[in-house]
């Protein structure tokens, strides 16, 4: 049995079904093996190359995968906001937690905000 994260592995046809998530020309690939995106890959690296520090976070699982990934950059000293409207788990509960547990002690984690916040704030600059 596959698990239901198992749908999103490198290469699998059904990615084909979301044409607004296919790779742009040049965009690097980082396939990850484990549930967050800097567990043995060089996303790190990356990052530093192009000189980015702040990160915004999407995607699914907001509980596990995304929650990992921003876990990890905040220990690499990334700047993290995580976009609420924008992730997803497979019970709405999990996605609560998951988000009350960035916001813990001032945001310990990161930020968290929404899509239609960042476009007014991404707008006025």
């Amino acid at each position: 049995m596959v698990p239901w994260g198992g749908f999103w592995y490198a290469g699998n046809p059904a990615g084909r079904s979301f044409p607004s998530l296919r790779r742009c020309r040049g965009e690097p690939i980082v396939d990850k093996p484990g549930k967050g995106s800097f567990y043995a890959t060089d996303l790190d690296l990356l990052l530093k190359t192009r000189g980015i520090t702040h990160l915004i976070l999407t995607g699914i699982t907001t509980d596990v995968c995304v929650h990992t990934t921003m876990r990890e950059a905040n220990d690499r000293g990334y700047e993290c906001l995580i976009l609420e409207d924008c992730t997803g788990a497979t019970d709405p509960s999990n996605h609560e937690a998951a988000l009350r547990m960035v916001q813990m002690q001032g945001g310990v984690f990161g930020s968290v905000s929404d899509s239609s916040k960042l476009l007014t704030a991404l707008e006025s600059l």
